[in-house]
């Protein structure tokens, strides 16, 4: 038996492991929540910091940007330094950003206290699923697996949830301040908790600069994407911020494919497998992301509902998400990824096509509903085409790279809407919230198309 073997052995029977998952669980649900709980509060938002719409969008974007972007970077700090400390320093800059979050007097300490949220979720993230992963063995490491992974299915329709409670009762700076007792709750119980684990990689570093490029070039196109709203679709200072996010990307592959311990391994990007289903979560997630940012100003504002209002109005939205994605996790082995994923995405075409037509609160709720049902789908879909063919020893960075993908979505996809919408955000027209769900419908479709060409069938899977 391997050193290796022995270790394993020796912690996956760790009699708190159940207990251990429940902390690290919450956490995971914290950060999940995180990414639209704040999404109800922009109206309150913009009004008590005289926020405009770009600043609002940026509230929803840094943090998704921020986690995305350095999550390969927290993971490969776990393997250098070990999880333990990774999860604790995650948690502590969490909580602590959290709490300068909700004590913002302006728009702009708002945003960097969103930014420095997604640097603690993307410590905390990698590093915790990691220990999940180590903590268990065979069938209970599965149905550890399947909690964590249910996490993800409703976290983000409950944060919509749970910020109209908020926003309505103690008012939005709760949004943030309410993880400051749950982290330090989490932090102090893990911190006896957890057990010690040897850091299985005996030498490396952290390459920052690839972190830098990826994060810079992505901050680049959302920004291109936001001011659009207001400069213009095809204007001069879109177009070179375009460029220099392409040039930005190019330059982290090619420094990717020379580092010496390189952030990830582009190659897995280059087999049809794995682009195929970042593409799609990528797609998946910046329709969620579009539904709910559309939803919360289209209820507020052109409505005058309530917050609390507005997140009951979203309930079903996330019953149909979470169906979609159960029916679709029950049938994939038997239809298959490639027809599943079409379906999928003409399912959320048809919904997103009914406010498209009949802008009236009614057919929001509905046709989001039907659409949420195919998005959901289309989450099942993505994971199981990008992680069903990869190795074993590339598992780790193949979700890295989905997670990844993930939150690059919700940041574009709260851009982009954000942008089209951007008449009916700042003014009286409703003639934005009909571009934005045309948008959303017209991609939907289109993806359709594409994946119909590029996703394997099952004998690929």
């Amino acid at each position: 038996m391997t050193d290796h073997e022995t270790t394993t052995a020796a912690v996956a029977p760790h009699p708190w492991r159940w207990r251990i998952l429940g902390f690290l669980g919450v956490a995971q649900l914290m950060l999940i929540l995180d990414v639209t709980v704040v999404a109800i509060a922009l109206p309150q938002i913009e009004t008590d910091l005289g926020a405009g719409r770009e600043a609002l969008t940026w509230t929803v974007s840094a943090y998704a940007l921020a986690f995305g972007g350095l999550m390969l970077l927290g993971g490969r700090l776990a393997d250098l330094v070990g999880a333990k400390r990774v999860v604790l320093a995650g948690l502590a800059v969490f909580t602590a950003a959290s709490l300068l979050t909700g004590l913002a007097d302006s728009s702009e300490l708002l945003i960097a206290g969103r930014i420095a949220q997604g640097v603690g979720a993307a410590l905390l993230s990698p590093s915790a699923l990691s220990l999940v992963v180590t903590l268990f063995d065979g069938d209970e490491r599965n149905r550890a697996l399947g909690i964590w992974s249910a996490l993800g299915g409703g976290g983000a329709a409950l944060g919509v949830l749970l910020g109209g409670l908020l926003t309505a009762g103690p008012g939005w700076p709760w949004v943030f301040f309410v993880n400051v007792p749950i982290g330090l709750v989490i932090a102090v119980a893990l911190a006896r908790l957890l057990p010690r684990h040897s850091v299985t990689t005996p030498r490396g570093r952290l390459d920052l600069f690839g972190a830098l490029l990826v994060t810079a070039s992505s901050g680049t196109l959302i920004y291109a994407l936001i001011q659009a709203g207001d400069g213009g679709w095809l204007t001069a200072t879109t177009g070179l911020l375009v460029l220099a996010a392409a040039a930005g990307y190019l330059a982290f592959v090619t420094w990717q494919r020379r580092a010496g311990a390189p952030l990830m391994d582009v190659r897995l990007l280059a087999r049809r497998p794995v682009a195929t289903g970042t593409f799609l979560i990528l797609l998946a997630t910046a329709l969620m992301i579009a539904v709910f940012f559309l939803g919360t100003f289209y209820f507020q504002h052109a409505h005058s509902y309530g917050p609390l209002r507005t997140g009951l109005l979203f309930l079903p939205v996330a019953l149909a998400t979470m169906v979609g994605a159960q029916l679709t996790g029950r049938s994939i082995t038997t239809l298959g990824a490639r027809r599943l994923g079409v379906i999928g995405l003409l399912v959320a075409a048809a919904g997103m096509t009914v406010p498209a037509l009949w802008l009236h609160p009614a057919a929001v709720v509905a046709g989001v509903s039907v659409g949420a049902a195919g998005t959901g789908a289309i989450f099942v879909v993505a994971s199981a085409t990008a992680l069903g063919q990869v190795a074993p020893h590339e598992a780790g960075v193949a979700s890295g790279i989905v997670s990844t993908f993930h939150e690059f979505g919700a940041a574009s996809g709260a851009a982009v809407v954000s942008s089209v919408a951007a008449a009916s955000i700042v003014g009286d027209t409703l003639d934005g919230f009909t571009n934005a769900f045309i948008v959303a419908a017209v991609a939907a479709a289109a993806s359709a198309l594409i994946a119909a060409v590029v996703t394997p069938g099952r004998q690929r899977l």
